[in-house]
């Protein structure tokens, strides 16, 4: 990271002589270099915040409380919500319930026919008899 700074700190310094040469009326090659050190000098601090993003994530890793930039972005919403293992979690009382009343099975007929009442079927009713 010395040698991007380093590197920020002759971008800059070229920088400001350009400008100087800008004001002073200087050639078209040099204003037209103004554009680019601009432009390298936005990807050095981009490399540079990275960097330093990621030595924070590294440092913070398997830590109970991390930074707000450094957690999942998501949504409001599910940043809210209920973790898995907490929305189905059930009281004891409710547990013992459900061990002593499950849930009852039913007997369903697969074929259309059997135990159909008038009204019932694909054709919807119109079969008055």
């Amino acid at each position: 990271s010395k040698e991007l700074l380093k590197e920020l700190d002759d971008m800059k310094a070229e920088l400001a002589t350009l400008r100087v040469a800008k004001v002073s009326g200087g050639a078209a090659s040099k204003l037209a270099k103004i554009k680019v050190v601009r432009k390298n000098i936005a990807r050095i601090l981009t490399v540079y915040s990275q960097k330093q993003k990621a030595e924070a994530r590294k440092q913070y890793k398997g830590k109970k409380y991390v930074p707000l930039d450094l957690r999942p972005k998501k949504t409001r919403k599910i940043r809210r919500a209920l973790k898995v293992e907490q929305k189905f979690m059930k009281l004891p009382k409710q547990k013992v319930k459900l061990s002593n009343f499950p849930m009852r099975r039913f007997a369903v007929a697969i074929d259309g026919e059997r135990g159909a009442r008038r009204g019932d079927g694909p054709s919807g009713g119109a079969g008055l008899g």
